[in-house]
């Protein structure tokens, strides 16, 4: 690795067990599934950790796998794939799930025949994975629709490829802007990967100025209460959904916010209340409503998951006093260089 660009040589690469040990750091070690079966027709693989934020079933996953001719030994959480044999297939998603899309994309990649995706997920990390395997060698075709089709290949070679910028990220600091920004300016950015997230500022009354590659934004002194509710890519992403919780206890009047995707999403309320912040949960842990404008205070608190630290860290900054919050790993995980990019726009935080 150097800097911002990584070299991967395979040549030498073998297929092994991949252990509990290992896979419980990455929610995304599941996509080992797909690439590995594809590229060596097996994998043995203990199921990922990730954050706790309700059920991820990987059902979605196996049954398209098995509809591909690969045949699944389940022992707890321990799974062993096999396809000698791996075919094309009509795979139906009865939810459009990110992870289950790009994984049997990986899998249909040298599949041999057609597989073809429906209800796939559209978000742009499924346009981007896609263009990377077509780049070597895959031919895959309506990736960002609902129908994906992919003809399997027998090699796929090398490529140069760019990663497209982290749009949650890219969300969370300009929730932090609507918050506490003058001038501030975020780089490395597609405004339309993050349009409701910026439809739902403005509704709020947020100033900004939206260009290209770039948003500058600055906060208000009274911003309007909104409402939200979270679904697949185009709509309101559930990864932004905690970190504009917190921006709604600094609004007028009362929000709601409806998460659809995750049934434990609200693990961060709970500790935003140790700060000040008063919210009331419905409909069996779907629905939450948050009371505003409250001031918030310094408190101890944890982050409970990646999206939730977020949620505690953005109060921090927001918050009279001093917030010291446990468990960080969560957060520096999922947002690189996140303590200097802030000291880098006056934010006074520090890792102890």
């Amino acid at each position: 690795q150097e800097e911002e660009n990584i070299t991967i040589d395979s040549t030498k690469i073998t297929n092994t067990l991949i252990t509990q040990e290992l896979s419980v750091k990455l929610r995304a070690s599941y996509y080992f599934m797909g690439s590995l079966l594809s590229k060596f027709k097996k994998v043995d693989m203990y199921f990922p950790g990730g954050c706790s934020i309700g059920s991820r079933p990987i059902n979605l996953h196996l049954e398209g796998f098995k509809l591909m001719g690969a045949n699944i030994t389940e022992e707890g959480n321990h799974f062993i794939i096999e396809a000698p044999n791996l075919k094309g297939a009509d795979i139906k998603l009865n939810f459009p799930s990110v992870g289950a899309t790009i994984n049997l994309m990986l899998a249909a990649t040298k599949a041999e025949g057609t597989t073809a995706i429906s209800n796939a997920a559209k978000e742009p990390e499924i346009i981007n994975v896609a263009d990377f395997l077509n780049k070597m060698g895959a031919n895959i075709k309506g990736a960002g629709t609902s129908k994906i089709k992919i003809t399997g290949v027998n090699y796929l070679h090398s490529a140069n490829h760019e990663v497209i910028s982290d749009r949650i990220e890219a969300g969370t600091y300009l929730i932090i802007g609507a918050l506490l920004g003058k001038n501030l300016t975020i780089n490395n950015i597609n405004p339309e990967y993050i349009k409701p997230l910026i439809d739902k500022l403005n509704e709020s009354g947020i100033k900004m100025e939206v260009n290209e590659k770039s948003i500058l934004v600055n906060t208000i002194s009274k911003k309007k209460c909104i409402n939200i509710k979270t679904e697949g890519y185009p709509g309101f992403p559930t990864d932004l959904q905690q970190p504009l919780a917190t921006y709604l206890t600094q609004c007028d009047g009362i929000s709601t916010i409806n998460e659809t995707i995750y049934e434990n999403r609200f693990q961060n309320l709970p500790e935003l209340s140790k700060m000040g912040a008063e919210y009331t949960i419905l409909d069996d842990n779907r629905k939450a409503i948050i009371y505003g404008k409250r001031i918030l205070h310094g408190s101890e608190v944890i982050a409970t998951d990646l999206r939730g630290g977020a949620s505690v860290l953005i109060a921090g900054l927001v918050a009279d006093g001093i917030t010291y919050i446990d468990d960080i790993h969560h957060i520096l995980r999922g947002y690189e260089g996140i303590i200097e990019k802030l000291q880098n726009v006056g934010a006074k935080i520090e890792i102890i």
